[in-house]
């Protein structure tokens, strides 16, 4: 095996291992969902390290990572709610906002060309709060016993970071396929990275 590929085997485990968090969740077994939770955390971290420390960047890489990331949030957040721990219209405002980015993406490449994301800082936060408010939901039914306020306030603040790094990322790749778009014939470049 080929070291350079470790990250990619690394990143594959992590999506595999969102099926038994699935249904560990589902079936309300949170010991074992949460350390599968964290060996997923670790397994993130990892691959990441050893990208950045020997240079180990792939092309499928750079597609595997992100898409092995959001499964397992969706995979986390479909759980959650199916087991009645998060309302239903808060899964389908997470979902709508990858669905409403996916279809973006798909629309800049076929009439602007490639696109290059790099994840905005609300983005971070955005995904920060979702995997908190997780735990939350988590520890306030199975494990700690938390006050429910906590899990409102984390509902509330997900709701606004999800809407806003959505709306984010449209006004960002928006102006710039208007730009590139609306340049004169002879004068456009390539797309903005």
């Amino acid at each position: 095996m080929n070291l350079r590929q470790l990250p990619n085997l690394i990143t594959l485990s992590r999506m595999f291992l969102t099926i038994p968090i699935v249904w560990f969740l589902y079936r309300g077994d949170y010991w074992p969902a949460l350390v599968l939770l964290a060996i997923a955390g670790l397994s993130d971290a990892l691959d990441g390290h050893l990208v950045r420390r020997y240079g180990w960047a792939t092309r499928l890489g750079a597609w595997l990572d992100p898409a092995a990331d959001k499964i397992l949030m969706l995979g986390i957040y479909l759980a959650v709610t199916l087991s009645g721990l998060l309302p239903i219209w808060l899964l389908v405002l997470v979902v709508g906002r990858d669905l409403w980015l996916s279809l973006g993406s798909l629309a800049y490449r076929h009439w602007v060309g490639p696109l290059h994301i790099e994840p905005l800082l609300i983005s971070k936060i955005n995904t920060f709060f979702q995997i908190l408010l997780v735990l939350g939901a988590i520890l306030k039914v199975g494990i700690l016993q938390l006050d429910p306020i906590w899990v409102q306030a984390l509902i509330v603040i997900v709701t606004f970071t999800t809407v806003t790094s959505g709306l984010a990322y449209t006004v960002v790749w928006g102006r710039r396929a208007w730009r590139h778009l609306n340049a004169p014939a002879g004068t456009r470049a390539s797309p903005p990275a």
